[in-house]
């Protein structure tokens, strides 16, 4: 998709309003419009990438030394008891906006939002094979 055609662009540029909550020159933040929970915000890179890998290394840096501060507002404002930060990287992980975008989502015990977590374990070996050739790829 082209950035002139990205909704996360369009917002960035102010073509489409956004409740701001941060912007800088940047990143911007934003309350999402369907959101999880009240508070649920939105932060995204305004240099287009469609996913976290992407971007260079000063993009995300340039956004997420924004994160900390984010999910500590986003706590007192809403009075949670947590905060899950999350970030869909392509379709296969439910990205439905193909831009990157980290979610800041307020939790309370109780609430309606859950994940499908089906934790496994790895047979012998085949940990250390994907350390290998994690390590490989990150050396290239």
């Amino acid at each position: 998709m082209p950035p002139t055609d990205c909704i996360f662009c369009r917002i960035a540029r102010g073509e489409i309003p956004a409740m701001k909550v941060l912007d800088d020159d940047a990143c911007l933040a934003f309350l999402d419009i369907a959101p999880l929970a009240e508070g649920h915000v939105l932060l995204i890179p305004k240099a287009h990438a469609q996913t976290l890998d992407q971007l260079s290394a000063d993009q995300a840096a340039a956004m997420l030394r924004h994160l900390p501060a984010l999910v500590k507002a986003v706590q007192a404002a809403t009075g949670c008891a947590g905060v899950n930060v999350l970030q869909n990287n392509g379709k296969a992980a439910h990205q439905e906006v193909p831009h990157v975008h980290f979610h800041v989502i307020p939790r309370n015990p109780g609430d309606a939002f859950g994940f499908n977590w089906p934790a496994g374990k790895y047979p012998a070996g085949r940990a250390e094979q994907l350390v290998q050739a994690i390590q490989d790829e990150l050396s290239r």
